[in-house]
Parts: C-alpha cells; sequence; structure tokens
C-alpha cells in the first residue's frame, strides 16, 4: 500500500455534541496516528479542524460530500471514531471509495466511539462496502498493532468468527421446528403493520428494511409522520396525562424533578411525555399497528421532550391503560405494544416477532434493544454494558416499577429534556439477536446469554463512565468473546429478552430460529448451540 494513508472523522449532528466530545476525538487521533507513524506510513488528515466551530468533525451529509471529493479514491483511508456518529455524513463517499478502509475506535463507554463505529459498519455491511475494522483501548496493545500492521501492509483484515454456525448446520427439536413454521405461515397469511414515525434516525441506513425484504416476512411499513405525533399530542388532556403519572407513581416509579427547564427534568415535560405516549398508542390504534417506532432524534427533538418514556411504557406489559379519544375503548389492553428506540427497523421486526414467540409459549414477553455501549471483565467474566436512551421496560429492571426511576435526559442531546425510563436489569436467563441487512438478505444472529447482578458501587462506577440517566443491562453473552462480538456485529444495536429459566430460554431461541428461516431470513447462531 502507499506510505500515507488518509484519516477522516464523523462527527454528530449537533453542534453541542460535536464540541464537548472533539476533545477525546483529538486524542484518540493522536494515539492512532502515532501507532501509524511508528509502523512507517504517513497520516494526513483529509479536513480540517475548524476554529469557528470548535470542532473537527465531518458534521453532515454535504460536507462529507465535500471532503471526500478531495479523497484520492485509491487512498488507504482511517475512519477513526471516539464518539457517536451520523454515518450518513461519510457513506455516500465511502460507497464509490476505492481504496482500503479500515474504521476504528476506542474502547471507551463515554461518549461513545465503539457504538458508532458498529453503525457505520452495519451501513457499509448493508451497503456492500468492503472494509475492515480494529477497536483498542490504547492503541498500543499486540491485538491493535498486530491488525493494523497487517492492513496497512495488506489493505485488508479478518477476525476470528469461530463462535458463529448457520442454523443450516444444527437441527432445531421437532416441537420447536414445528411451533415456528406455524407461527411463521400465519405471519405470512394475516400480515402486521409496523408504523414508523419518519424513517432513518440520526444517518442509521443500517437501521431501514427495504421494502422488498420486509414484505416477504409478512410485515408492511405504515409510513407516519412525527408531525401527525405532535398534532395528535395537542389533543391529548392534561388531565389524561397527569392519570398516567398518578398511575406510575403508585407502581412505585419516581421522577427526579427540578425547576430549571435547561438542566432539570419539570412537571411539565412530563405532561408532555406522557402526551405522546397516549397519542402514539392512539395512533397506532388507528391505523392497525403491532409494532411502532418514533425517530424523535430529527425534527420532533426540536418540539418536544424525549420520546424515551414513553417507549419504555410501550414495551412494558403492566403500564398505563390508554383509551380512545371518546372513552369508551381501552386501546391494546393487556399487551405491550413493541417500541422500536431511534425507528431502528431491523429492531422493530426482531422485537415484534419476540413478542408473539414469548407470548405463544406463555413467557414474558418484554424485549428491547440496548446500545452495545461498552464492558471490561469482573471477577474473570467479560460483562457487556448494554446501554439506551429509551425503550427498556420496567419488567426488565430490579424491583419493576419500585426500581425504576425517570431523570432528565443529558441537554447536549436532548434540548427539550425529558425523562428516561432508567433501571438495573434484573439477574436472569436472557435470548440475544440482531436483524440486519447483508448482501441484499435480511439476516439474523441469534444467541444466549445471562444478566448478572454486580456490586452497587460496580454498577455506580459503570454508569459514570457512560450515560447514568440511562436504564443499564449488565450483559454475558455464552461462548461469545468481547472481540467475537465486535468483528461479527453488524449494528450499534442489540435485541434482549428474558426467558423463564435456561431451558425455557433455548425453547425459545429454537422456537424464534425456526420462525425466522421460515420468513425466509438467514440465521446464524452465535456462540454456544444451547440443544440445537
Amino acid at each position: 500500500m502507499p506510505k500515507q494513508v488518509i484519516l477522516i472523522a464523523s462527527g454528530d449532528l449537533r453542534p453541542a455534541a460535536n464540541q464537548v466530545c472533539w476533545p477525546a476525538q483529538e486524542k484518540v487521533e493522536a494515539a492512532v496516528t502515532g501507532a501509524v507513524e511508528k509502523l512507517g506510513y504517513k497520516v494526513r488528515r483529509g479536513h480540517p479542524y475548524i476554529a469557528a466551530q470548535k470542532h473537527g468533525f465531518i458534521d453532515s451529509q454535504k460536507y462529507g460530500m465535500e471532503v471526500f471529493r478531495n479523497i484520492p479514491p485509491d487512498a488507504p483511508l482511517l475512519v477513526v471514531e471516539a464518539v457517536w456518529q451520523f454515518s450518513h455524513h461519510v457513506l455516500a463517499g465511502l460507497t464509490t471509495h476505492k481504496g482500503p478502509i479500515l474504521t476504528i475506535a476506542n474502547w471507551s463507554g463515554q461518549w461513545p466511539g465503539l457504538v458508532g463505529m458498529l453503525n457505520l459498519n452495519g451501513c457499509l455491511t448493508k451497503a456492500g462496502v468492503n472494509y475492515s475494522t480494529l477497536w483498542s483501548e490504547t492503541f498500543a496493545d499486540p491485538f491493535f498493532l498486530n491488525g493494523l500492521q497487517k492492513w496497512l501492509g495488506t489493505g485488508k483484515l479478518s477476525h476470528n468468527l469461530r463462535h458463529a454456525t448457520p442454523l443450516s448446520k444444527l437441527t432445531i427439536p421437532a416441537a420447536a421446528e414445528k411451533t415456528g413454521r406455524t407461527m411463521a405461515t400465519e405471519l405470512k397469511r394475516d400480515k402486521a403493520i409496523m408504523g414508523v414515525f419518519d424513517e432513518g434516525c440520526m444517518g442509521m441506513y443500517n437501521a431501514i428494511i427495504p421494502d422488498e425484504l420486509l414484505h416477504k416476512t409478512g410485515v408492511f411499513k405504515e409510513r407516519l409522520s412525527q408531525s401527525a405525533l405532535f398534532a395528535a399530542m395537542q389533543l391529548v388532556s392534561d388531565s389524561e396525562a397527569l392519570t398516567a403519572r398518578l398511575w406510575l407513581e403508585k407502581r412505585g416509579m419516581r421522577f427526579v424533578t427540578g425547576k430549571n427547564e435547561a438542566t432539570e427534568l419539570t412537571d411539565g415535560q412530563i405532561v408532555e411525555q406522557l402526551k405522546m405516549y397516549i397519542a402514539a398508542v392512539r395512533i397506532a390504534d388507528e391505523f392497525g399497528c403491532a409494532t411502532i417506532g418514533i425517530q424523535y432524534q430529527l425534527g420532533l427533538k426540536d418540539l418536544t421532550p424525549a420520546s424515551d418514556l414513553a417507549e419504555g411504557l410501550l414495551n412494558n406489559m403492566d403500564r398505563p391503560p390508554v383509551f380512545s379519544a371518546d372513552g369508551k375503548r381501552e386501546l391494546f389492553a393487556n399487551e405491550m405494544l413493541p417500541h422500536f428506540n431511534e425507528v431502528d427497523e431491523c429492531a422493530g421486526l426482531d422485537g415484534f416477532v419476540t413478542y408473539k414467540v414469548w407470548r405463544k409459549l406463555g413467557y414474558p414477553p418484554e424485549n428491547t434493544l440496548h446500545d452495545v455501549r461498552w464492558g471490561e471483565e469482573f471477577n474473570g467474566e467479560f460483562v457487556w454494558v448494554f446501554l439506551i436512551s429509551g425503550a427498556a421496560p420496567p419488567a426488565h429492571f430490579e424491583g419493576g416499577y419500585a426500581g425504576t426511576t425517570s431523570e432528565r435526559q443529558p441537554p447536549m442531546y436532548f434540548a427539550k429534556g425529558g425523562g428516561s425510563v432508567k433501571g438495573c436489569s434484573k439477574a436472569g436467563e436472557i435470548v440475544w439477536s440482531r436483524v440486519y441487512v447483508d448482501n441484499g438478505k435480511l439476516k439474523i444472529d441469534l444467541g444466549r446469554g445471562k444478566v448478572v447482578k454486580l456490586p452497587n458501587e460496580e454498577t455506580d462506577r459503570r454508569w459514570q463512565l457512560t450515560t447514568p440517566q440511562w436504564p443499564i443491562m449488565h450483559a454475558v453473552l455464552y461462548g461469545v468473546s468481547r472481540d467475537q462480538l465486535m468483528a461479527k456485529h453488524k449494528a450499534n444495536h442489540i435485541q434482549v429478552v428474558y426467558g423463564p429459566t435456561a431451558a425455557a430460554a433455548n425453547r425459545a431461541l429454537a422456537v424464534k430460529a425456526a420462525l425466522f428461516r421460515e420468513l425466509g431470513v438467514e440465521v446464524t447462531i452465535c456462540g454456544n448451540h444451547h440443544g440445537l
């Protein structure tokens, strides 16, 4: 390869986030540059630090196209991320770049780069772009340096994926196979509607399922508008929202409130959030939606507090009742309405199917996506920090509603405020998964794991190293190492659901695998096979 490589950095769309996160990005770029130069190569930054903006990120798709016009199309390219980033800022340029591409992330929960890189990797995979990927805490460890040296010498880098086994090489138990096949036949016959409140949150190209692939599963999109949701919120009375809050507080949920709109959760913000919850349920009922996703980040964030409170409640079976506007009919009574955070349609399909399977088997069906946020070893096990701004249901938390708080979302991302649904996930057996698009096909990775209880001081430490206002899950994945998940996973998000016992979780995984295979989705089992 040429002895010069070009470095670029995709950033956020929001100026405040880019400015706050820039020092961390600058530090990581310096470490990566130092490692590259020690191996005899030179690094040239593909775009400058802009003093007037107080950061050096590519902060829009428009600017990304301008940057790529000045990058030689065959140049070796490093995409270095220490932050959450909007993948569409650089996707256009990367789709036509002819030189080798290496995505790199720091191993930190702070902003976080590894989440941004996993999203970009998922976008590149869906777009059919060849790339390699690396991650490191220090950028001086053998794993990183050896991988970097190989990529610099050859333009290619691969990782150990022995943990991933195609379902075609395994045998599903007969009873699970029959249940899954029957459920898939019913879904394709009866069909279902996925309500999408504006598509493509934060440039997440990987989170959009092409209609022609989705339709084969029996699920069809109803394209809804966040402006319609906002309009419907204006038709919900204050008394309805306050009734919902009272219901939550009687269950033990605690709202951490203050008076400063800019930095604290206020009573007015909570009212708006619960109006969104009620309005979303009514719109879902009107259009016959079996699952919905609210984009929030673009557009709606400038009008109203965060959607996260609504999302977590929707994913809970036990939630404040919502009635039709005339008060005559309870909507989705004794049901959750699966919600996919950040309108991630891959999570939406997964969450909806999971809900159907767990209900069929008689298991608690509450499920959610999380960010693959970060992790460290604890007492000899690698324990992931799964963390998300919204969608996590109180049923997942220690103490249920009594273990749930709502805290003001970080002003850097959520200028209008609003509260989260925060709790620490209870110990238990889980099934994890991710639906994604690769080579024009719909695929799913499935695996098993457990949630562990950590000492309170360790939980607090991990919260402080990430985002303490958000719900947390301490997850251990069976038979999948840290680096194997990073190498194989094609998204920033991961879907999780509890099984009542290990045997029940194994049974549910088998049914879910059979159902997805019958829907035409390519299934891979990651880690231990658990009876398959």
